[in-house]
């Protein structure tokens, strides 16, 4: 398995389900900007709200997953979900089951943002329980204000890109723990670039 961080935005993500398993995921994927197909006879009362949301009240039929790229099923039935998988996985087409770690080509982490720091955990399927629990012990260790740290750390890099050095010669490790530690002066992080350079 490869955990990969994917951009959503503007990409056509099919969600067959409208119980409360299918409103989590698909709130999750119509979040990061995805735009959300969803398949189903019924749907619980929060699937109204959702944004870049479009309901499709009906079942799945055979053709529903040409044209999407994500494919996430959460109907119950693992006949249904059978035959969704094994559509969308003919088209070539990224295929989640809820629940079912054999019908899945792809799994969602259990995540932890702020800002563009992202921690994922996920056990494959096996234990979503697990992933979860992980996930909130590690949020509990981790630094405040890492969106901060993140940004600036970014901002050291492209001035150091912007002397012409190479950004592989630097020591990161002392520049992160820097940054967590809180701001020092601008003379310190000078003797500490030329240091790292030289």
């Amino acid at each position: 398995m490869l955990p990969i961080i994917l951009d959503l935005t503007g990409r056509k993500v099919l969600v067959v389900g409208g119980g409360r398993i299918a409103f989590r995921k698909a709130k999750a994927i119509a979040d990061e900007g995805a735009n959300v197909t969803i398949i189903s006879p019924d749907f619980v009362g929060d699937f109204a709200a959702m944004p870049n949301a479009t309901l499709v009240q009906r079942k799945f039929e055979p053709g529903d997953t040409s044209g999407f790229q994500l494919v996430i099923t959460a109907t119950g039935d693992h006949a249904v979900d059978q035959i969704i998988y094994d559509e969308a996985n003919e088209r070539g087409t990224w295929t989640n089951s809820a629940d079912d770690p054999d019908r899945c080509s792809f799994y969602l982490a259990a995540t932890h943002r702020d800002g563009n720091v992202i921690v994922a955990v996920s056990t494959e399927g096996k234990s979503p329980a697990l992933a979860t629990h992980l996930r909130n012990a590690i949020a509990k260790q981790l630094p405040k204000n890492l969106a901060n740290i993140a940004l600036d750390l970014d901002r050291q890099r492209s001035e150091i890109k912007n002397q012409g050095v190479s950004t592989e010669s630097i020591n990161w490790s002392r520049r992160v723990l820097e940054a967590i530690s809180g701001p020092k002066t601008s003379q310190k992080r000078l003797a500490l670039f030329k240091k790292s350079s030289s």
